[in-house]
C-alpha cells in the first residue's frame, strides 16, 4: 500500500466513522478471519462497525471471537441494507470484484462513501479509493496484519485479533504448506501466537469437527475420483443426490479437492459439485508447480483465483461439465507433463 494512501487513510480513521466490512459470498476461513480481525482492531478506535456477509458460512468458522455480530444479508436483508446505506466507509476483504458478493452489490448502489480493498487475488477491479492488493501474499489475514502494522499498531493486536488472523492464514495456506507461505508468514504466525492465538485449539476447532455424514460424503467423493494419467490430472464429482444422501451442510466438502492433489505424480486436481440450491456446478481447482489454475478457470469456467488455487462454475449439467473439462485438457497436455 502506498505511503500517501496510508497517511490519508490514517487521518480518515482517526475519528469515529460508520464502517461496514464485507467478505465475499460463501466466505471461507480467510474471509471471516480477516473481517473479524479488522473488526476487533477498528473497534479500539470507537468506530460504529458492522460486518455484512452475503450468505451463510460453515459451522466450523463460528467459534471465532465476535462471529455472532456478523449480519448475514440473505437472512437479514433489511438490516444489512440499512447499515450499508448509513456507512461512510466500506472495507471489502478477500475479494476484488463486486460481482463476488451477489445481491450485496445491489445494496451498495445506495452507498456514497469510500471503498477500502484488502485482497490478494489477481486482476482487481478499479472500484476502491484505497487499494491494498498484493497477489504475493499468503492470505488476506496476513495483509490485515500488515495493515495494522502500517499504522504502527501491532501493540493493539489482542488475543481475539490474533486468533482470527491465525485461523485465516492457516486455512488459506493449507496449514502452511502452499508455496505462498513465506518466512515472513511464519514470523507473523509466531507473533500471533505470542499475542494469544492458541494454535492447537484453532486447528482442532476447524479441522476436527467432522460428522459421520461428512466422512461418508468424503468416502463417496473418493470413490468417484477419476484419474487421467496422460495429463497428470484427477477429478472428483459429487451429484446433488449424493450430497442430499449424506445430509450435506455448507462447508462439508472443504478440502476434498486436496485429496486428489495428494496423489503421487498428480499436478492438477479438480472437484465438480452439483449445487443443492442453484442450477450450476461449483468447481474448485488446485495445482502444483507453475500450472495456473487461475488462467484455466478464467478461460473455461467463469472463475479465477490464484496460480495454484482457484474456483469456478459451470451452467452445464454435471456430466456435460466433466465431458467439457476432459475435452479441453488436451490443449494443456504439454504444460501438465
Amino acid at each position: 500500500m502506498e505511503e500517501t494512501q496510508i497517511k490519508e487513510l490514517k487521518t480518515l480513521l482517526s475519528t469515529p466513522k460508520k464502517i461496514v466490512i464485507i467478505p465475499h459470498k460463501n466466505p471461507d476461513g480467510d474471509a471471516i478471519g480477516s473481517c473479524l480481525g479488522l473488526y476487533h482492531y477498528l473497534t479500539q478506535y470507537k468506530h460504529d462497525l458492522s460486518i455484512v456477509a452475503p450468505n451463510e458460512y460453515p459451522e466450523f468458522l463460528k467459534w471465532m471471537p465476535g462471529e455472532s455480530n456478523i449480519i448475514k444479508y440473505e437472512y437479514q436483508t433489511e438490516l444489512a441494507s440499512q447499515k450499508i446505506k448509513e456507512a461512510e466507509l466500506v472495507f471489502t476483504l478477500d475479494f476484488n470484484s463486486l460481482s463476488r458478493i451477489d445481491d450485496v452489490a445491489n445494496a451498495l448502489e445506495s452507498f456514497k462513501g469510500d471503498y477500502i480493498m484488502i485482497d490478494h487475488h489477481q486482476a482487481p477491479d478499479d472500484y476502491a479509493r484505497f487499494m491494498y492488493s498484493d497477489t504475493s501474499m499468503s492470505s488476506t489475514c496476513e495483509m490485515v496484519y500488515n495493515f495494522i502494522d502500517f499504522f504502527e499498531d501491532t501493540n493493539k493486536i489482542t488475543a481475539e485479533i490474533a486468533s482470527c488472523l491465525y485461523a485465516g492464514i492457516m486455512t488459506d495456506t493449507g496449514s502452511f504448506r502452499f508455496p505462498s507461505t513465506t518466512s515472513n508468514t511464519h514470523r507473523i504466525i509466531a507473533n500471533l501466537i505470542d499475542k494469544g492465538a492458541e494454535n492447537s485449539y484453532i486447528h482442532n476447532a476447524i479441522f476436527d469437527s467432522n460428522s459421520i455424514d461428512k466422512l461418508h460424503l468424503l468416502g463417496c467423493a473418493l470413490k468417484n475420483l477419476v484419474a487421467l494419467p496422460a495429463y497428470n490430472t484427477v477429478y472428483i464429482t459429487l451429484s446433488r443426490e449424493e450430497l442430499q444422501q449424506y445430509n450435506y451442510k455448507k462447508g462439508d466438502t472443504e478440502g476434498f479437492v486436496n485429496y486428489g492433489l495428494s496423489l503421487q505424480g498428480v499436478k492438477f486436481a479438480v472437484i465438480f459439485i452439483e449445487s443443492v440450491q442453484e442450477d450450476i456446478v461449483k468447481i474448485s481447482l488446485r495445482s502444483k508447480g507453475n500450472f495456473s489454475v487461475n488462467e484455466f478457470s478464467r478461460s473455461h469456467f467463469q472463475g479465477g483465483g490464484h496460480n495454484n488455487a482457484a474456483g469456478g462454475k459451470s451452467d452445464l449439467s454435471l456430466t456435460e461439465t466433466t465431458k467439457y473439462f476432459e475435452s479441453v485438457l488436451k490443449d494443456y497436455k504439454s504444460q501438465l507433463q
